[in-house]
């Protein structure tokens, strides 16, 4: 013991302040209650330093001795840093108890200690470098702003009584949205907010809880019962949002289908990747829109293993279309179930905008037929609450079984707050109104025709879609940020700039998205404005796109793409154009917006 009490003094400070009498004294008096150990030992095996080499000294001592291993790797974890030596003491005691038959400890004699249980540590010892939290989130924020991809958020403020008017900041500094996704202005609609406030009254702002503790109301049972039935579903459920309706559902089914395989469209939003990933399963991806790829891929995986094909039917930043009977067509001969996205399509589409499925078939819904239908034949629909039907959340519909899985399963809905009832029961009068009233997405449609029009015979680049959605191709992030930044400075027009991740590198653009309430004039307005900064920062135009043989549709021959709107379904006279000689397309175009505009407001007056 002299000979280590001799070391320890050349390396502990705590030590070499001591006299040699202290030390003696303190290495043959035992710590109360820690049974044969001195109180040197104890204060030793506290010490960081000497904790480990009396750790190494007891192995070697002992040999292969079994279960004093653990002793010593739990003593030197023990509470270092305590003030209270009785609490360190009670843990030794613990541990010695445990081990004494294993461990050799040298008979000395019981006296009263009179120490304390200070931390011992070198004196100069710098402390170990950390994780830089600050300087990480630096270097990322730094990589988004030099690839020019970092996102601004405007203050945007849409005024209802104004719509589709905003304000900033300032309630003076007043713009006209043209980007937003309450595609309908049901966000405003008197029956909607009438509901909200009669609700907000009776039940208050919160629902209280998650569905199965005491979240679960008569609102949310009314709402997926409205849901069921607008697409002709045995049943629904509802999310706090359609990203998590997504994700909650293709992880569940990925993660509990034995040996699942999900095929995803390679534009898919990144809610149903994130779902996907989440899920484990082995994910295959599929060229967009592209069903000869996908037939190719299905055919490379056995027969008897799950397969899920996700997919969208509007895709929002570019507007195109899903193949959805010719991948229903797929899904039933290589035994898969459909997964569709109709986020940007419920609402939108379809004689009780169900969404793209139901709008294929027309007049069978229309007529109350919905059994055989391409809708019928899609296993899961998911759909959101935020967008043309102006409220918020997101849901799923699909068989009776397969919502109770999710339901009982989906961590992201079953430890989720449910949605508040107010906003519950706006969802279902908004969804009910639109089931019952074409003439607010007849009126939007016929103002994409024009705008698209305008903006096409100005040269202004909008990539060819059938859809509601006008992307206008920039193809440089940062000068996509300058010109939404004149657009709102300049000429108080809102048109977010979209770039990387939401579309890939080179693709950026403005999205714009007109509604029932951007009548002519701000039509006229907008492409005014767009003509202007065009020229102001030389974006390319369409004639230049076609000089250097086009690009995603913008410039390439045959890539005008029929609305999946017709005239017949927007009540538009396929011989109006002949009968209305000299006066031309847009002239009776417009005539056909103003019906349609009246239409609508005499309608919601007439409701209200």
């Amino acid at each position: 013991m002299e000979a280590l009490l001799h070391q320890s003094r050349a390396i502990c400070p705590f030590l070499s302040k001591s006299s040699p009498a202290t030390l003696r004294s303190l290495s043959t008096t035992s710590a109360p209650g820690a049974g044969a150990m001195s109180n040197l030992q104890v204060l030793g095996r506290r010490c960081p330093i000497m904790g480990k080499a009396l750790a190494v000294q007891s192995s070697r001592m002992q040999g292969a001795y079994g279960g004093a291993r653990a002793y010593h790797s739990r003593v030197s974890r023990a509470k270092l840093h305590t003030s209270s030596s009785k609490e360190a003491q009670a843990v030794e005691s613990e541990h010695l108890r445990a081990n004494q038959r294993h461990v050799p400890v040298p008979p000395t004699a019981q006296s009263p200690a009179n120490t304390t249980s200070a931390h011992v540590g070198p004196a100069n010892a710098s402390p170990a470098p950390t994780f830089d939290y600050e300087a990480f989130y630096h270097n990322e924020l730094d990589k988004k702003h030099k690839d020019k991809s970092y996102r601004y958020f405007n203050n945007i403020n849409r005024m209802a009584k104004e719509f589709p008017r905003a304000h900033l900041a300032s309630k003076e500094e007043k713009v006209t949205v043209w980007c937003s996704n309450d595609y309908l202005g049901m966000g405003r609609n008197q029956h909607v907010l009438k509901s909200m406030h009669e609700t907000l009254d009776n039940y208050g702002a919160g629902a209280g809880g998650t569905r199965n503790i005491s979240g679960h109301n008569q609102h949310a049972v009314a709402l997926e019962d409205t849901i069921a039935k607008l697409h002709a579903k045995e049943a629904a459920l509802v999310f706090s949002s359609c990203y998590v309706a997504n994700d909650a559902t293709l992880a569940t089914l990925g993660s509990k289908l034995p040996n699942c395989v999900i095929l995803s469209d390679s534009l898919n939003h990144a809610s149903m990747i994130q779902g996907i990933r989440h899920s484990g399963a082995k994910k295959v991806v599929f060229k967009h829109n592209d069903v000869a790829d996908l037939e190719a891929k299905l055919q490379a995986i056995p027969a008897e293993c799950p397969k899920i094909i996700a997919f969208e039917s509007v895709y929002s930043m570019c507007g195109s279309i899903g193949p959805i009977e010719e991948i229903c067509d797929l899904a039933e001969k290589y035994g898969a179930i459909t997964f569709l996205d109709e986020v940007h399509a419920v609402g939108m589409y379809g004689p009780h905008g169900a969404g793209v499925a139901e709008h294929l078939d027309f007049e069978a819904h229309k007529a109350g037929r919905p059994q055989g239908t391409v809708q019928d034949r899609i296993d899961i629909i998911t759909g959101t609450l935020g967008k043309a039907y102006g409220c918020v959340g997101g849901y799923i519909a699909g068989s009776a079984k397969l919502v109770d899985t999710i339901r009982s399963l989906a961590p992201g809905f079953i430890f989720t707050t449910s949605l508040p009832p107010a906003t519950m029961a706006g969802a279902k009068t908004s969804i009910e109104y639109q089931a019952n009233y074409q003439g607010d997405r007849r009126l939007q449609q016929l103002h994409t025709r024009a705008v698209k029009d305008s903006l096409n015979s100005k040269d202004i680049p909008v990539i060819p879609n059938p859809s509601h959605i006008i992307p206008v191709l920039v193809g440089n992030a940062e000068v996509a940020k300058k010109a939404s930044d004149l657009l709102l400075e300049d000429w108080g027009i809102y048109v977010q700039a979209i770039n990387y991740p939401t579309v890939p590198v080179g693709q950026e653009r403005l999205r714009v998205t007109p509604t029932p309430g951007h009548d002519k004039a701000y039509q006229a307005h907008l492409v005014e404005a767009f003509d202007a900064v065009w020229k102001q920062l030389g974006i390319k135009r369409t004639s230049e796109w076609a000089s250097q043989g086009g690009f995603i549709g913008v410039g390439v021959d045959g890539e005008e793409a029929e609305p999946l709107w017709t005239d017949a379904q927007l009540g538009i006279d396929p011989f109006a154009k002949d009968m209305k000689a000299g006066q031309g397309a847009t002239g009776i175009l417009g005539n056909i917006l103003e019906t349609e505009r009246k239409a609508t407001a005499q309608a919601v007056a007439a409701a209200a």
